[in-house]
């Protein structure tokens, strides 16, 4: 188990600590709204029954009134980080941010590799940054419950951890399959109060439609919203909350970024490549933010990678174009890179990178050719998480191990080429839920699925547009 090697001169020859922390004072005050700098912004949400962009009191009968002012915020740079919000953080952050010496030794690489570390909380994961928030904003509110749906489980854990801490009723609407990987992360979410339902279920009219179009699924993020969403409007004084995807969940995780930009500039270290997984987007939408506005301004030439898994791949083989976030057809309509929302990943997808679209904002971004992507298959992913593991001493969540995946690639090309590059990735996670998933690769029975052109069309044709307009 690595500690801290400050006195190996062999290992810190840059005189960088293995682990840069931060004080509580160094603390961001304030989040990044990256929307604000972008030239492009990304297209509005469409109310599906008009077609017409939404107005906030549209979308106030689902989400808090405060999280729709910041949905909808397009052109504050800044926004101000509540007191409240800022005193939850400091239970947790600021998160460390590590030089990954022992693995690049071990590769063997000139490169210098850091990471984020953003697993040390109770939920394992970034998931709390902003499930912190949305709950601080219910409770100001006066909500008294919310709904949410989770994939891997990280999402459900840290909004049950944010909901009991504001005293708020929870139901959290879980994909089967991850619900039957992941019995302990249910066990966690129900310890601290939560509600959980594994789906589609038969608690919810489109549940029960789901499940009677597609028998024996493991479920969807598609499907689980659009369960969680019928049961926030049924109810009073309810709202639905979402752990990715939106502008203001990316503007919540914006902390990330500038944390790792506070401690890099202390050593006067600049990143050639940031790596991130991506799912829906927001852990990768808030490292990137405070690099991403410079380069939109000219000031860098980042190589940004947005990771995906080959089962799940809505960037680098979506379409471009306006669709459903939910199975349901409940949503209103966004303009990002989707497989469809008819789009069923395979049941043999350990991760929890299940979401068939992907952030307006990160879409908008790779659709400007500000940034990439790269998709890999689930066993290649474990390797690299494996080989992390055993040399960093830290068991990453399989989420996280997309983007270790991508840097000790680009870390092996930086031995062939002698580049030195500085990489940092997002280490969104711990993996210590995902047993189920680890022990089937360490027996040899994980396997690969990559879908053909052929299994992308069902979902293809449940876009409203199916190409650019």
């Amino acid at each position: 188990m690595k500690e801290n090697n400050t006195n190996s001169t062999e290992l810190n020859e840059s005189n960088i600590p293995t682990k840069i922390y931060l004080s509580e004072d160094e603390m961001p005050k304030q989040w990044y709204n990256l929307r604000a700098f972008m030239k492009t912004k990304h297209a509005p949400f469409l109310n599906p029954g008009t077609m017409q962009p939404c107005t906030a009191e549209e979308l106030e009968h689902v989400f808090c009134k405060e999280l729709v002012s910041q949905e909808l915020n397009q052109t504050d740079e800044m926004i101000d980080i509540p007191e409240g919000i800022r005193e939850f953080y400091k239970m947790y952050r600021p998160s460390p941010l590590v030089r990954a010496y022992c693995l690049e030794k071990k590769l063997g690489t000139p490169a210098h590799i850091y990471y984020k570390m953003e697993g040390n909380n109770t939920s394992g994961s970034h998931k709390l940054n902003s499930a912190v928030a949305q709950a601080y904003y219910a409770k100001e509110e006066g909500l008294t419950s919310l709904t949410t749906e989770t994939g891997a489980g990280q999402w459900g854990t840290a909004l049950s951890m944010a909901c009991s801490f504001y005293d708020l009723d929870l139901s959290v609407y879980m994909v089967k399959v991850s619900s039957e990987q992941k019995p302990y992360r249910k066990a966690v979410m129900q310890t601290y109060g939560a509600n959980v339902i594994p789906s589609p279920s038969d608690t919810t009219t489109v549940g029960r439609k789901i499940l009677a179009e597609n028998p024996g699924t493991g479920g969807s993020l598609g499907c689980a919203i659009s369960e969680a969403i019928e049961v926030a409007l049924s109810k009073e004084n309810c709202r639905y909350v979402l752990g990715s995807v939106l502008d203001h969940v990316v503007l919540h995780q914006s902390i990330i970024g500038q944390e790792c930009k506070i401690a890099l500039d202390k050593y006067g270290v600049k990143p050639d490549m940031i790596i991130g997984c991506a799912g829906g987007g927001s852990n990768l939408g808030g490292l990137i933010a405070p690099y991403m506005s410079d380069k939109i301004n000219g000031k860098n030439n980042i190589d940004f990678i947005a990771v995906e898994p080959a089962s799940c791949p809505s960037l680098t083989r979506g379409k471009f174009a306006y669709d459903f976030g939910d199975t349901g057809r409940t949503t209103p309509l966004m303009k990002m890179y989707t497989l469809g929302c008819g789009f069923m990943p395979s049941a043999n997808h350990a991760g929890g990178l299940r979401y068939h679209g992907m952030s307006p904002i990160l879409s908008q971004l790779y659709h400007d050719g500000y940034m990439r992507a790269v998709s890999v298959e689930q066993s290649a992913v474990f390797d690299a998480a494996v080989k992390f593991a055993r040399c960093e001493g830290i068991l990453p969540a399989p989420e996280s191990a997309h983007a270790i995946r991508v840097a000790v690639d680009e870390a092996l090309k930086c031995k062939e080429t002698g580049e030195a590059k500085t990489i940092l990735f997002g280490l969104t996670g711990t993996g210590y839920f995902d047993m189920a998933a680890y022990t089937k690769y360490l027996s040899g029975e994980m396997s690969d699925y990559i879908p053909t052109d052929e299994d992308l069309v069902p979902g293809f044709e449940t876009l409203i547009y199916p190409e650019e307009k």
